[in-house]
């Protein structure tokens, strides 16, 4: 994309000699950007504008362009398009708006520029952006209002509208960009190109992003997995609604809408997902001009004890710790501060501290081996001279080689010692818990960038044995497959199950049972009642052939009264799990920009009311699965308490892995749910599926999510 952010040659179709106009705004901020190479601006009526002479025609320009700026009506840009292909262009700025996000028409055109690119091999940016800077290069190419200042953090926006915001804040606060993109409608690039770019660019060292959707997920998580390794990601996801979710008949489908899957996205792919603009910033900041800590041990420096206690309790919310200083530590604070002064972290020099204090305190504390990195509180007093401190803080520093942070609590007298700052490289904040927040997720991103590569591996199974079963339904026109129909897929997948078998009458439940051993649960088998449970469906824990024969047609009976409709096949006769097991749900549902997305939590009220679960997207490795199970809040009650046995947790990871692979395998299979897995010390079982399946060589609005 050389030719889209450090062109050689650019032309500016609809450029204008109307101040004001976004044709004649993009001519000048290429002009007043220092733009050094050819400038072309194009317009019918010709003639000169801001000192250029105008070309008539786009073929009247006679040699090809790197890059071409597009300003002109919505229905003259399909055959400006055209022309700039003619000519030779190698990648185009689409400015106009009126696209995909208006109306059908607008989306074939839409539709009809992203062929023509990508047949021709051009870059295209847009329709309906802001435009693009590169702020080293000389090239403003947008109707954004200033030139940024330079710098090395790589920004790109879905939203136009916020590119202007964003531009205005950073002229204000003197933040610098490498390079600047407005995305637009995303026609041709999109946030994994941007992504792949910027990763690769010498000048950016932090990559920020803000999307409402993405196009393409599994893209998107791969460009992402492999720029995080080398370079932070910090994205904002907007836009994100439980609608999908409506759709879905399973808990994993009501409860997996699309921000857990971005969410997961992010997470499996190493990008920091934040929720605010001023979040993204505060990051960056760190980022941009700090190495990353060596662990997560801060060492806090403050004048007063209020704010030192907050970035404490800061610390408290974050994987943040405030180590205990050594001794050789303590002597040196001792022997330079008053006998009433803290020498603990955080370490409080008093309202009276000086200049010279905090220069002396930051050295000794910085020097600490506990400490990996230093947080320095400065309060306003009567006495204070932030200007002083500034400067005896980034001389101290200077000594200490370990990430230092500064939290200014003040503006009317700061500004000459944030500019002190800053020339050095140290992010300031305004308050304690945004500093410590920065702080944290560096460390984390650290852990991010050193951990081992993830462990993958297919478990034997009978993908055979399976398809037959999926195809069959498909045949038949069944769009669910129930516990007696979905079994025959989880044994193909490996998975243990209780032993069981389809009884059609009393007397073949009590055989059964018999031929199981007591005691035994019922379930009502019907291939149109997926939740057993709307029936009364179920019975456990019977122990005898009169009870599992009355418990037969007890549940025949009443579901056949409140279900006349339905075909009932019979109960499905099944062997007690253990009474010391615990109840599991693993699930998945299929998201439509992530594919399978895989949800993990304890069963009952854990999942139904306490909405504690975990998500990860397929394919999962041995070390994410293990990070579901650990992660719900409710983990200890599976590790054992009170005496209770920790559960086989080897088992539950093999279940979530083989759903994994179970997704991977079957696009057709929307959604699954193995709803109980009942685990205890020796195994898992999966005591009930479900699945639902969809054709997909049919039209995709068949999908429940398209339904929506």
């Amino acid at each position: 994309m050389d030719s889209l952010f450090t062109p050689s040659s650019i032309a500016v179709v609809g450029a204008s000699s109307v101040s004001g106009k976004i044709g004649n705004t993009i001519l000048s901020n290429l002009q007043s950007a220092g733009y050094s190479g050819q400038l072309y601006p194009v317009n019918p009526r010709g003639g000169d504008i801001n000192g250029i002479s105008a070309y008539k025609k786009i073929s009247d320009i006679g040699t090809p362009v790197d890059l071409a700026v597009v300003a002109v009506p919505r229905d003259l840009v399909l055959g400006i398009f055209k022309e700039l292909l003619e000519l030779g262009v190698s990648s185009v700025v689409v400015i106009t708006a009126g696209f995909k996000e208006v109306d059908h028409e607008g989306w074939l055109l839409e539709v009809q520029l992203a062929k023509l690119a990508e047949e021709h091999g051009v870059n295209l940016l847009g329709p309906n952006c802001l435009g693009v800077i590169n702020s080293r290069g000389g090239v403003n190419a947008s109707f954004a209002t200033g030139n940024p200042l330079p710098g090395s953090m790589g920004f790109f926006s879905q939203s136009g509208a916020l590119c202007v915001a964003v531009l205005d804040w950073a002229l204000g606060e003197k933040v610098g960009f490498s390079k600047f993109i407005s995305l637009g409608n995303k026609a041709v690039i999109n946030e994994a190109s941007m992504i792949e770019y910027l990763g690769n660019d010498p000048e950016t060292k932090v990559i920020l992003g803000y999307v409402e959707n993405i196009e393409d997920g599994r893209e998107f998580m791969a460009q992402a997995a492999k720029v995080s390794m080398k370079k932070p990601i910090l994205m904002m996801k907007a836009g994100t609604t439980p609608a999908g979710a409506r759709a879905a008949s399973s808990h994993t489908g009501a409860m997996a809408g699309s921000d857990q899957a971005c969410d997961a996205a992010f997470r499996q792919s190493g990008v920091i997902r934040v929720e605010k603009l001023d979040e993204l910033f505060n990051l960056a900041k760190a980022f941009s001009v700090q190495e990353l800590p060596l662990g997560p041990n801060l060492g806090i420096v403050t004048n007063a004890g209020g704010p030192g206690i907050l970035a404490a309790d800061a610390c408290g919310e974050s994987v943040m710790r405030m180590p205990t200083f050594s001794p050789g530590t303590i002597g040196e604070l001792q022997r330079m501060l008053p006998g009433y002064a803290s020498l603990y972290n955080p370490v409080d020099l008093l309202g009276d501290a000086d200049a010279e204090s905090y220069g002396r305190a930051v050295r000794i504390v910085g020097h600490d081996p506990a400490v990996n990195s230093l947080l320095v509180i400065i309060a306003p007093t009567v006495n204070l001279d932030f200007t002083e401190v500034a400067k005896a803080v980034v001389q101290g520093m200077g000594e200490v080689s370990k990430p230092v942070f500064c939290c200014l609590m003040g503006r009317k007298n700061s500004a000459e010692a944030r500019e002190i700052f800053a020339e050095a490289g140290v992010p300031v904040y305004d308050f304690p818990k945004q500093a410590v927040r920065a702080m944290d997720c560096m460390h984390k991103y650290a852990v991010w960038k050193g951990r081992p590569p993830r462990t993958y591996f297919t478990p034997e199974h009978d993908v055979d044995a399976a398809r037959a079963v999926v195809d069959n339904a498909l045949r038949s026109g069944r769009s669910e497959l129930v516990e007696f129909q979905a079994r025959d897929i989880v044994t193909a997948y490996g998975l243990p199950t209780p032993e069981s078998d389809l009884a059609r009458s009393g007397d073949e439940a009590v055989a059964i049972a018999e031929q199981l051993g007591y005691p035994v649960v019922l379930k009502i088998a019907s291939p149109e009642i997926s939740h057993k449970s709307d029936v009364d469906g179920v019975r456990v824990g019977l122990n005898c052939a009169e009870e599992v024969r009355a418990a037969f047609w007890d549940i025949t009976a009443r579901t056949q009264r409140l279900r006349p409709d339905v075909f009932i096949a019979g109960c499905l006769v099944q062997q007690m799990a253990s009474p010391q097991s615990r109840e599991v749900i693993v699930g998945f549902r299929r998201d439509k920009q992530f594919g399978p997305l895989l949800m993990f939590g304890l069963g009952g009220v854990y999942v139904e009311i306490l909405k504690d679960i975990s998500f990860r997207l397929a394919p999962l490795s041995v070390e994410e699965a293990g990070e579901m199970v650990r992660e719900i809040r409710s983990y200890m009650l599976l590790k054992g308490v009170k005496g209770g046995e920790p559960v086989d947790f080897e088992a539950i990871t093999d279940v979530l892995i083989r759903m994994s692979c179970l997704a991977d395998d079957f696009p057709e299979i929307y959604e699954a749910e193995f709803n109980p897995v009942l685990v205890n010390s020796d195994e898992a079982l999966v005591a009930d599926a479900r699945m639902t399946v969809v054709d997909i060589s049919a039209d995709a609005g068949n999908r429940p999510d398209e339904r929506e």
